[in-house]
Parts: C-alpha cells; sequence; structure tokens
C-alpha cells in the first residue's frame, strides 16, 4: 500500500486538486455561500476574438466573425497592445492570457518574448500611473522568464501556460489593462479573455487592488529588502519574491518584518524566509491554494534560483495609515565571503525582486517603478565555455560523438556523446583562463536516461566522487566542481566513464558548457584563498 506522502509524489495533479477542494469547503462561507446570493450588475468580456468591420477586414470594435479562428495577436517589440478599455463602474473577475513560449516555434522561428520582457499594466480611473505593474510573469508567479504550473486560488498557471487571475479590480470611472512588449523578440499568438461585471455604482470606499514589482540586484548591504511601503487605509493579500543566490549554502534565514500604521519597530516579525512563505526547514516545488514555490532548481548552489507566492486570503494584513513590508536577506554563507570570521548565518547579497499585492482605498504613496525588461534580466555571473562543436576524434575516446540540436532550449546545442561502453569512453575539453581572479568551475549537463557515470579531472587532478548523470526524464543540471582563483593559461576538463546507474540504458554524456561562474566582489575583496593550490588543496563552498 502507498503511504499518504508516496502518493502525493505519485499523484502532484490529484494532490493540487484536492487541497483545492479542501480550501472551497473550508472557506465555503466566504464564496460558495455568496453563488446563493443576488448579484447586481451585468456580465461582460473583453477578448482577442476575431472581430470584422463592414468591409470584411479586421476592426476591433467590429462584429465577431463566426467564420474565423484567428483569435489571437501578435505583439511587435517596442509595442503595447491595450486589452481592455472600458468605463466603469465595473469590476473586473477574471483574466486569462496565453501566447508562446520562447522557444522556437513552426509560427515564430526566431523565437518570441518571454513573460518577463512583457509589462502588465492595468490604469483606473484616467490614473497616468498604473495601479498594477509587473512582468507578466512575476505577476503570475512565474519568475526569472520560466514557465511553471501554479494550482492557487487567485492564480492559476495551468500546464506552466495558461496564465489565470482571479483577483478582483474594481474601478469607478474607467480601466485600461495593456502590455508592453520590452523584448528584442515578438509576442506571438497573444490569446485573452477579461471577464467583469459593469455596476451601477461602486460604493465610496471601496478600495482598489495594486500590485507592483521591484527588484534590487543584489539585495542592498545594510537594510532590509522592501516589497511594499504605502500610505492609506487599506489590505495587504500577497507576496510573490524571487531569488537568485550568489553564494553557495542556504539563503532563507531572513525574516519578514511588518510595520502597520507608521510604527518605528514592526510589530509582525516572522520566523524565517520559508515559513513566511508556510513551508519549514527549507523551500522545494510544490503548488497549494495560498503559498507555493513554482520555480527551484538546485538547492545550496551559487546562482540558484527560487521563487515563491504567498496569499493573505483568509489572513489579509490590515492597515488604516500605512503599512511597510520588508523581509531580511540573511543566511550561511562560505568561509571566503566572511574573512578570518567562522562559517555562519549572516548578511548575503542576493538577488531579489518581488511584486507585492494590496488593496487600498485611494492612491498608494509607493514610489518603485519596473525597470525596462534590459533591467530586469540577471546580470550575467558566467564566462561560458561552449562545447557542442568539440566533435572530433581527438576530444573523445571509443564511440560517437556530435552535435545534438534543439534540445532544453540550448542556444547551440549540446555535445551528444555515445560510447556504447564503459571502457576506453571520455571526453577532454580545452579551455583558456585569462585572469587570476575567484571563481567557481560549474558544468551545464544534460541530464537522462541513459547516460553513465564520468569521473572528472582539472589538469589530471581527480575532482571529488564521479558524477551521475543517470536521470529518468531528460533535464538539464548544473554541477558545480571547484571554487578556486585559478591562474591564467590553458586548462583541460577530463571526464573519464567508470560505469554507470543501475537503473540506466546506457553509458551516455551530454555538456552544453564549461562554465566560469563569478563569487562574490567581497571574496576577491577578503582574498581568503587566493594563494590556497588547488591542485593539493582542492575546496567546493556548500
Amino acid at each position: 500500500m502507498l503511504r499518504f506522502s508516496q502518493l502525493r509524489r505519485a499523484l502532484p495533479g490529484l494532490w493540487a486538486a484536492a487541497l483545492i477542494l479542501l480550501a472551497g469547503s473550508l472557506s465555503a462561507s466566504g464564496f460558495m455561500e455568496d453563488l446563493a446570493k443576488p448579484h447586481d450588475g451585468r456580465s461582460m468580456r473583453a477578448t482577442s476574438a476575431h472581430r470584422i468591420g463592414p468591409d470584411g477586414k479586421y476592426d476591433p470594435q467590429g462584429e465577431f466573425d463566426p467564420n474565423s479562428n484567428w483569435d489571437n495577436k501578435n505583439v511587435e517589440p517596442g509595442a503595447t497592445k491595450v486589452l481592455m478599455e472600458e468605463k466603469g463602474p465595473g469590476v473586473v473577475t477574471h483574466i486569462w492570457i496565453t501566447f508562446l513560449g520562447p522557444e522556437p516555434h513552426q509560427w515564430a522561428r526566431r523565437g518570441s518574448a518571454d513573460h518577463q520582457e512583457m509589462l502588465l499594466r492595468i490604469y483606473y480611473d484616467g490614473d497616468t500611473k498604473p495601479g498594477v505593474e509587473a512582468p507578466v510573469g512575476d505577476f503570475f508567479a512565474n519568475a526569472f522568464g520560466k514557465r511553471s504550473e501554479v494550482i492557487s486560488l487567485p492564480v492559476v498557471v495551468e500546464d506552466a501556460d495558461s496564465y489565470n487571475c482571479f483577483w478582483h479590480m474594481p474601478f469607478k470611472k474607467s480601466i485600461r489593462i495593456e502590455i508592453e512588449n520590452q523584448s528584442e523578440r515578438p509576442i506571438s499568438l497573444l490569446y485573452y479573455n477579461i471577464d467583469w461585471i459593469k455596476k451601477d455604482k461602486l460604493p465610496d470606499d471601496t478600495p482598489y487592488f495594486y500590485a507592483q514589482y521591484r527588484q534590487e540586484y543584489p539585495a542592498v548591504s545594510g537594510r532590509d529588502y522592501l516589497i511594499l511601503e504605502t500610505e492609506g487605509k487599506g489590505h495587504y493579500v500577497g507576496t510573490v519574491l524571487s531569488v537568485r543566490t550568489r553564494s553557495p549554502s542556504w539563503f532563507g534565514e531572513g525574516d519578514e518584518k511588518i510595520y502597520i500604521d507608521g510604527e518605528p519597530k514592526a510589530s509582525i516579525w516572522g520566523t524565517g524566509t520559508e515559513d513566511y512563505f508556510l513551508s519549514a526547514w527549507g523551500l522545494q516545488t510544490t503548488s497549494t491554494p495560498y503559498f507555493g514555490t513554482p520555480y527551484f532548481d538546485q538547492w545550496g548552489i551559487v546562482g540558484g534560483h527560487t521563487s515563491a507566492y504567498r496569499w493573505h486570503i483568509n489572513d489579509p494584513l490590515v492597515f488604516n495609515k500605512s503599512i511597510k513590508v520588508t523581509i531580511e536577506h540573511l543566511g550561511w554563507i562560505a568561509k571566503d565571503e566572511q574573512g578570518t570570521d567562522p562559517d555562519g548565518w549572516t548578511e548575503r547579497e542576493d538577488d531579489y525582486s518581488s511584486v507585492a499585492f494590496w488593496y487600498q482605498t485611494g492612491r498608494p504613496t509607493f514610489t518603485a517603478r519596473a525597470p525596462h525588461a534590459r533591467e530586469r534580466t540577471l546580470p550575467n555571473l558566467d564566462q561560458i565555455y561552449r562545447v557542442s562543436h568539440l566533435t572530433d576524434a581527438a576530444y573523445h575516446g571509443v564511440g560517437e560523438a556530435r552535435t545534438q540540436r534543439r534540445i532544453l532550449a540550448y542556444p547551440e546545442g549540446q555535445l551528444h556523446y555515445v560510447p556504447g561502453q564503459e571502457g576506453g569512453a571520455w571526453i577532454e575539453i580545452p579551455f583558456v583562463i585569462e585572469k587570476k581572479e575567484p571563481v567557481r568551475l560549474v558544468l551545464n549537463m544534460t541530464r537522462s536516461y541513459d547516460y553513465g557515470r564520468y569521473q572528472a579531472y582539472l589538469n589530471g587532478v581527480k575532482l571529488w566522487d564521479p558524477l551521475d548523470f543517470y536521470n529518468e526524464r531528460t533535464d538539464n543540471w548544473e554541477y558545480h566542481l571547484l571554487d578556486f582563483w585559478p591562474d591564467p593559461g590553458t586548462y583541460k576538463l577530463r571526464l573519464e566513464c567508470v560505469g554507470k546507474n543501475p537503473r540506466s540504458e546506457g553509458y551516455g554524456l551530454g555538456i552544453e558548457s564549461i562554465r566560469l561562474r563569478q563569487r562574490r566582489p567581497r571574496v576577491a575583496q577578503y582574498a581568503t584563498d587566493k594563494n590556497r593550490d588547488w591542485r593539493t588543496d582542492p575546496v567546493l563552498y556548500r
């Protein structure tokens, strides 16, 4: 018989559905009961459905065309597409959008904009400042330009490509919802439906829905990361927080600190980042009605990505004069980042971004604005040596090596090595280092069902235990090998087959690149390991 935890892992979709049903039953008095009450107003929809004018040509104000299935729109680089522009009063109750992903497609040969490069703005009552301003992905709890499934109450991204939002957005005079394409590639095949209710009137004290993106690359030393600060009356309803680590080990020891109505010391003080996001003992990929971690790649590495959401649906944070929402950026870091101090828990400088969600009467005083997509892209940390072209026999042992393209969205493909046996199977990759500085040696690899186990050597020096490239399904994985200060010169990485996982069907290998990843500037400032001889005393900080 399956244990409950095993069933949960085996049936993630069923688990998510069960949680939603449970949440619905627990909150029946909140919304199921309301379905049996009278509703005022009239339902309306703004849509991308194809319309034509009297001349038979496309006309956004024309009649729906029953003979056309061309219901999508393309948005060229730099252009803005208005999805909805209507007079009030009214309430938006649901937004659904979808579009092609960034990878090349038969309908978009050069690829398309990713959702981090699309900026969603919503304007209320003719205001020149948007009430909602966030990248489409981050607004829907999808950060880093990665497409992830989200199954929650206010936001659902089904199969990582169907973006649904159920936040209610009242407006009195007017509303305009638009998406600006800040990419160098088009938004391809954009479909949308926006459901709203036209009202005769709204109460004078109706709060408006707000959402604002903010980022710090990296988080500023000496002050907590600011998610929201606004004056007025309202209630805070959600956070999306995304972190790209710049140090090894665990980033999430920072507490949330929330200041209500101008208090000098936070009266709402948490116990850790994972605790604020309603998990415990770290974060892992999950999606529930009220909290989740849609994207989590690898624990404890330099350059790891984590994105989490927390919806305050049943527990909104109420304020009458003001609210300030912050979170500490504290965690564990390596010895070479602390000078002579021991390993320990201290302030980190990782890359942070966030979206705050709240309701407020009147205009917020929060001054944050979303930067352009060029600035939202995380700074590159890597010196990259792509290897897909190294197919000559001089670079490998027995078997065949070839360039394999269109796998896992690698821009230049990968070097795919199929030795067919363990004995005599190896690859060697030369690369040149031009500057002595603190870096981390990283292999960007593919894992797959027929891949083997390989021992890594750098200039003949054995690095740790063999690397297992087996995985039940094909995916991308980083293998971190060494923190060092390499002298300028030519280096040779050798991967030598030493067998295979018992579950693997072969001895193959797929490598996209060797990467030298920057360490934080303070590593160079302290220079703790500058004179360490990595050949006799290698180290990898975890």
